[in-house]
């Protein structure tokens, strides 16, 4: 359990910080055999926090797991500039917004990609405008690279670098020091 936490604070410090959507976490299958008891286990003590765990790739020798804060991500979904994004790419988008489906969707994309969907940035709380060239651009040509690809807003993009790594130097500087994980996880409030 020590290395699960471990790679979730080194991996996913913004979203159990509550300050971005999601996160993906790629876990070898040899280290981590019963991802699935794992995760079921671990939502009881996320899930109260506004934080959920999902496979959405079992690739190969590896799992991608999507770290999200619900509320979060269907805001980030729910935005009507990423609808014609995600409409290019089939997503579910007529009628109630269900953010399982999305990721459900997701999920197929994944398996059905030969890397990963570029849309994905939309999920992960990316800039749209820089999910949109580094699509159009296939990924050359970026101002500043760090945790996406930034096409625009290189400044901005600087400072929420900088929190990120704050973030997770915190998170990971409490957890060796014997916080337990549970208490590291920020509670964010669930939308109504």
């Amino acid at each position: 359990m020590f290395a699960f936490e471990k790679a979730l604070i080194c991996h996913c410090s913004p979203t159990l910080s509550g300050l971005k959507p999601a996160n993906l976490l790629s876990l070898s299958k040899a280290d981590y055999p019963d991802l699935p008891m794992l995760i079921e286990s671990y939502s009881d003590i996320l899930a109260p926090k506004g934080v959920s765990l999902d496979i959405v790739c079992e690739c190969g020798h590896r799992w991608l797991l999507l770290v999200y804060r619900p509320a979060m991500l269907a805001k980030q979904l729910q935005n009507p500039a990423v609808h014609s994004l995600l409409s290019e790419e089939g997503y579910p988008l007529e009628g109630r917004f269900y953010l399982n489906e999305m990721i459900s969707h997701l999920r197929k994309r994944l398996l059905s990609s030969d890397g990963f969907p570029h849309e994905i940035g939309i999920f992960l709380g990316y800039p749209l405008e820089d999910v949109i060239d580094f699509r159009r651009y296939k990924g050359e040509g970026c101002k500043l690279c760090g945790y996406w690809k930034v096409y625009h807003d290189v400044e901005s993009a600087k400072r929420c670098f900088a929190m990120f790594d704050r973030c997770r130097a915190i998170l990971f500087s409490n957890f060796m020091a014997g916080t337990p994980f549970p208490q590291l996880v920020c509670n964010v409030p669930q939308a109504a």
